[in-house]
Parts: C-alpha cells; sequence; structure tokens
C-alpha cells in the first residue's frame, strides 16, 4: 500500500498525524478537571480557552489545505499566507495553552518552507518561529533565558531535520520531473530515429532495386529483342514471349520502386505524441493533422526540438495549465502553433530556448513569431518549408 503513495503525500499524512497526536494533550487539559475528584491534579497542562482551540483547528485545516497535491499544482499567493497563518496558529496554540505545542506544530509546519521559500529564507523562517516561542517558556514555565533559548533551539533541530527531509523529497520530485522530461524527448527523439531508419531503409532498398535488378532486367530485355531478330521459328516464338515477361517484370520493379519511394515519409505526429505523456502541472492537448508526414528527417528533427522546446518553456516558466498544439502541412510548409494559458508577458525577453528554435528554422528557411500579452499566455507560430515552394516568403511583420 505504502508503494502506491508518493513521498508527498506521506508527508502530508505524516504531518495531521502529528496534529492529531498534538491535540491529545490539549484535549485531556480541557477534560481532566471534569473527570472527578482529584483529576484536578493529574491534568500537566491548564485547560486551553476557545481562541487557543481556534487556533489549533485553523492550524490542521491552514496545513490540509497548503499540502493538497504539494509539488503537482503551482504556488499562488495563497500559498503564502497560508504559511504565515499556519505559523501564527502554531505560536498562538503555545501562547493560548502556555506550553511548547506549538513548537511541535512549527516542526510540522517546517516540512512545507522548502516547496515555498528559497533554501535561506526558509532557514530563516524555522529558526525565527521556534524562537518566538521562547518567551512561553521563560512566562507560563518558568524557564530562565538561556534554558529557554536552548528549549527553542532543540525544537528548531527537530524542525530542521524535518525541514531537511522535506527538502530531499522536493529535490526528488524535481529529479523525476527531469527524468520524465528527458524520458518524453527520448521517446520522442526514439520515434523520430525509427522513423529515419525505415524511410533510409526503404530508400536503401528502392535503389538496389533500380540500380541493380532494373539494369541487369534492361540488359536481358535488350539481348532478347536482339535474339527474337536473329531466331526464326518455334525459337523465335519462345524468345519473344521471354522478351515480354522481361519487360512486364521491368514495369513492375519500377513500380516497385515508385511505391517505396513514395512510402518514405516520416510520420511527424508519431514522434510529436510521446511529448505529451505524463507531463505533471501541465495538460497537453494535440491537434494533428493526418497523415502529418515529412520527407526530410532532418527538417522533422527541427520540428520535433522546437516542440519539445515549447513545452519545457511552458512547464519552467508560464505557470500555464493548458497547453495546444496544433500542426498542418500546407502548400509545402509544415505550420506548428503552440499556445498555453500561462501568464504571458507585455515586455518579452527572448532567452537562449527562443533563440535557438528561431535559429534553427530560420537555419531551414522557416520563421518563429512570438504572441504574448500579460495575463493572456504565450503563442508561438512557426513556420518550415518541407517541399519545393517557389517564393514562399515571410509573412508580413514576421522576422527571420
Amino acid at each position: 500500500m505504502l508503494n502506491r503513495l508518493s513521498h508527498t503525500r506521506l508527508l502530508r499524512y505524516a504531518g495531521l498525524f502529528t496534529w492529531a497526536i498534538v491535540g491529545l494533550p490539549l484535549l485531556y487539559s480541557w477534560l481532566g478537571p471534569q473527570l472527578g475528584s482529584g483529576a484536578e491534579e493529574e491534568v500537566i497542562l491548564p485547560p486551553m480557552p476557545w481562541q487557543g482551540w481556534v487556533a489549533y483547528f485553523g492550524f490542521g485545516i491552514a496545513y490540509a489545505w497548503l499540502t493538497r497535491s504539494l509539488g503537482v499544482r503551482r504556488r499562488s499567493p495563497a500559498d503564502y499566507v497560508l504559511l504565515v497563518l499556519l505559523t501564527l496558529a502554531a505560536l498562538a496554540v503555545s501562547y493560548f495553552n502556555g506550553s511548547g505545542l506549538g513548537s511541535v506544530l512549527l516542526m510540522v509546519a517546517a516540512c512545507v518552507l522548502p516547496w515555498l521559500l528559497p533554501l535561506s529564507l526558509g532557514v530563516v523562517w524555522l529558526l525565527a518561529s521556534q524562537l518566538a516561542v521562547a518567551p512561553v517558556f521563560m512566562r507560563w514555565l518558568d524557564f530562565p533565558l538561556f534554558d529557554a533559548l536552548m528549549q527553542s533551539m532543540l525544537y528548531a533541530g527537530f524542525s530542521g531535520f524535518v525541514f531537511i527531509t522535506s527538502l530531499v523529497a522536493l529535490q526528488q520530485s524535481q529529479a523525476r520531473e527531469e527524468q520524465r522530461r528527458l524520458n518524453a524527448e527520448l521517446r520522442a527523439t526514439r520515434a523520430l530515429l525509427a522513423e529515419s531508419a525505415r524511410v533510409n531503409e526503404r530508400t536503401r532498398i528502392s535503389r538496389e532495386l533500380h540500380d541493380l535488378l532494373g539494369h541487369h532486367l534492361t540488359a536481358l530485355s535488350l539481348n532478347l529483342e536482339v535474339a527474337g531478330h536473329l531466331s526464326e521459328g518455334r525459337v523465335k516464338e519462345h524468345v519473344q514471349q521471354a522478351h515480354t515477361l522481361a519487360r512486364l517484370l521491368l514495369t513492375d520493379v519500377r513500380e516497385a520502386v515508385s511505391q517505396l519511394r513514395e512510402g518514405g515519409s516520416i510520420d511527424l505526429a508519431a514522434a510529436l505524441r510521446p511529448l505529451a505523456e505524463n507531463v505533471p502541472k501541465l495538460a497537453i492537448h494535440m491537434d494533428l493533422q493526418a497523415p502529418l508526414t515529412v520527407d526530410d528527417p532532418e527538417r522533422a528533427h527541427v520540428l520535433l526540438r522546437c516542440a519539445q522546446e515549447a513545452i519545457t518553456n511552458a512547464v519552467r516558466h508560464s505557470g500555464a495549465r493548458n497547453l495546444w498544439l496544433q500542426a498542418r502541412i500546407e502548400g509545402g510548409r509544415a505550420d506548428l502553433r503552440i499556445r498555453d494559458d500561462g501568464r504571458g508577458t507585455d515586455l518579452l525577453v527572448p532567452g537562449n530556448g527562443l533563440q535557438g528554435m528561431r535559429e534553427r528554422l530560420r537555419q531551414h528557411g522557416g520563421w518563429l513569431e512570438v504572441v504574448s500579452r500579460r495575463d493572456e499566455g504565450f503563442q508561438l507560430n512557426m513556420s518550415l518549408p518541407i517541399g519545393v515552394v517557389a517564393d514562399a516568403g515571410l509573412p508580413e511583420g514576421v522576422a527571420a
């Protein structure tokens, strides 16, 4: 059963379990005076007022909501608000109860810090929140200042362990995502290589048939024609039949060669589809023309790499939930349109990815157009000639 749970869900459930366990002594401190005579003397913690219970349950609700789909959904400003509420609620439990139980809740909160904050800021947040419990130890538990600080640092050490554990889980999640991306690219490249190998083999076979078998059949047909002129009677009749069969066989060979060459196109759709498989945080919708074939393996590779780069940029930078990829072949050109519903931008500064895509396309006579507006997503329009096109220039307003 455990192997079906991801490490992020295990962290979430462990935190909720710890939160529930912290509630046991709080509940006992509240129910203790009502258990009968002498029970008051057994109660270690003072009863917590209703404000503390609001903070306690608020912590549980905030933690459950904050850790839903941890590492899968994109961050939002509400997540940072919940992190502040989570920390304040844990501190409130300690202050209203007069105990160090809030420090235990801060240990639970430490597991979400690596997912929301940079490493240095997360460490500062962890230490500051634990030191904020020190006045509780001094006022309600009568700890000297040094002992109160040492107690807070002790809890900070436990929180640091939780923090590092969660940080390792985050790094594993990122490594798996990178591995998934590389595997998708590998599957797409393998599909393209398989198509290229198939095309190359068909081309080789067609050349062998044309150069060897076709040449010998032509020579045989000519010799039979000469033999037909030199022979007489029944011999001439058999020679003419052989000549006719040789010409028919030569015609069949030529038709086979033509069919092999016509079927030597690369199925670009088969190479593009693996890119849409198991992409976290992004739903990819593909609209591919059928058939979507390209004769030149190198141009097919350019289109595949551009699609890969566009999807990678959408996952890393756009914050999009959906991406639409449309591919068409019209008028001797392959047209790809890729758009997402991400944040977009009014001031576009092309990075290495966009520049690399533009250079790949320009090298083969293609072009790239980028359309983006703030809060209106990001769109890439690219076109690449794949056949002999007479003066197929760039659209107006588009630079190569």
